[in-house]
């Protein structure tokens, strides 16, 4: 859907963005992530058409992307716009008639997402009435409701509570299944887990890391097993096993073990006659932990 072919952006003497090469596959949650700084803003503003790359090449679903492919675009900023003074309705009236629809098909659509996000009891109150989250989700409707081929979601769950942030996730998880492809800018990293599909790690303007989530935590994994079992006694475990954690109350053994990943069969051979093995996890490591050891190194 959207391939970023060695972009590079310069303020002055200072590279924002340097030769980022990042593709977002369609029909994906693609995480973009990085410290404050990194340049994460600047490309969103550069596939926003905001700004210009001074070097380097955006495609749009195959061709160089063009002011015509705004209107298939849909981008929830950081920075709230709404206006204050005006009443909720009239103003998600008003932007989504500026995103070319018609006043029959707006008002439609809005009062669908309105009631589906149980909003619409705010429509004839003023924006200042509202709370930051009510705020939010007023712009996420605006944001989706001309239903764009790419979403772009900058810090989204910014000023929601679990409930909310919960109910926005599954809602981005949605609009993906029905084939929005959407790139999701935060510091959440508990979310990345949840709804990316594939992520790019930005530091000091150039991509440090990429990939698939879950590869990408199979590649971090440092060989820790987590494994339960039922027995009335301790488990002898063999010599190349070291325990990080072991617990064992009312007939549940469980305990994280170091051991490479060569010789888990050989692990689970040797406690299978001791026990009843009830489960062998690898233990990933958290986004949040790969973050921050990618920028670290």
């Amino acid at each position: 859907m959207l391939d970023i072919q060695n972009i590079t952006k310069r303020y002055g003497t200072h590279t924002a963005i340097d030769k980022v090469n990042i593709t977002v596959p369609r029909g994906t949650v693609f995480g973009l992530l990085g410290p404050n700084g990194a340049g994460k803003s600047t490309l969103i503003r550069i596939v926003n058409q905001i700004i210009s790359a001074d070097e380097g090449t955006v495609l749009f679903d195959g061709e160089p992307l063009s002011p015509r492919h705004t209107a298939q675009i849909g981008y929830l900023p950081e920075e709230r716009g709404l206006y204050r003074k005006m009443k909720v309705g009239e103003q998600a009236m008003y932007l989504a008639q500026l995103k070319g629809l018609s006043t029959r098909e707006a008002e439609s659509r809005l009062h669908w997402w309105f009631d589906h996000l149980d909003i619409e009891q705010w429509w004839n109150r003023k924006v200042e009435e509202l709370s930051k989250g009510m705020q939010q989700k007023v712009q996420f409707v605006t944001t989706v409701l001309h239903e764009p081929k790419l979403l772009i979601f900058d810090e989204p769950f910014s000023g929601f509570d679990p409930l909310n942030a919960e109910l926005l996730k599954n809602e981005i998880l949605r609009l993906r299944d029905e084939g929005a492809t959407v790139v999701l800018s935060t510091h959440n990293m508990a979310s990345v887990e949840e709804i990316c599909d594939t992520f790019a790690l930005i530091n000091h303007s150039h991509v440090v890391l990429q990939g698939n989530v879950r590869e990408v935590r199979q590649r971090f994994a440092c060989g820790l097993w987590h494994i339960e079992a039922e027995t009335s006694a301790d488990i002898a475990l063999p010599a190349n096993c070291q325990i990080r954690n072991k617990q064992y109350n009312s007939n549940l053994w469980q305990a994280d073990i170091d051991i490479a990943e060569s010789d888990i069969n050989t692990l689970i051979a040797a406690i299978l006659p001791q026990c009843k093995l009830r489960s062998v996890n690898q233990i990933l490591p958290s986004m949040n932990d790969i973050f921050i050891k990618a920028i670290s190194e």
